[in-house]
C-alpha cells in the first residue's frame, strides 16, 4: 500500500514557476515508477511526467519547460515547472506505479488527492 500526499500547488501570473512535490510512504518508494498527470475542468487526465529506475519522460506539451525528478531517501517526487501558461491551470496528481506503461493513468494503482494549479494570464 502506497499513500501519496501533494503539496506546493497555487496561484502564479503567467511565465512564473512553482514546484510540486508529492511525498510517498512506505518502504518500497524506489521500486515504483511515479507520474505527474492533471486534469482542467471539464476535459480528461492526461499525463504530464513520468520517472522510472529507466529515465523520465515529459509529455510534448511540458517538454522544456517541467522537470520531474525523485529522492528515493525522501521518498518524495518532484515536478518543477517553470514558463507556467494558462492552459497549464488545473488540478495536478501525482501516481504510484509498477508497471511500465507511464503514459496511461490506467496503469496506475495508487493516487494522490490533487493539488490545484492556476495560472493567470
Amino acid at each position: 500500500q502506497v499513500q501519496l500526499v501533494e503539496s506546493g500547488g497555487g496561484l502564479v501570473q503567467a511565465g512564473g514557476s512553482l514546484r510540486l512535490s508529492c511525498a510517498a510512504s512506505g518502504r518500497t518508494f524506489s521500486r515504483y515508477a511515479m507520474g505527474w498527470f492533471r486534469q482542467a475542468p471539464g476535459k480528461e487526465r492526461e499525463f504530464v511526467a513520468a520517472i522510472s529506475w529507466s529515465g523520465a519522460y515529459h509529455a510534448d506539451s511540458v517538454k522544456g519547460r517541467f522537470t520531474i525528478s525523485r529522492d528515493n531517501v525522501k521518498n518524495t517526487v518532484y515536478l518543477q515547472m517553470n514558463s507556467l501558461k494558462p492552459e497549464d491551470t488545473a488540478v495536478y496528481y501525482c501516481a504510484a506505479t509498477l508497471g511500465a506503461n507511464y503514459r496511461h493513468p490506467e496503469t496506475y494503482a495508487y493516487w494522490g488527492q490533487g493539488t490545484q494549479v492556476t495560472v493567470s494570464s
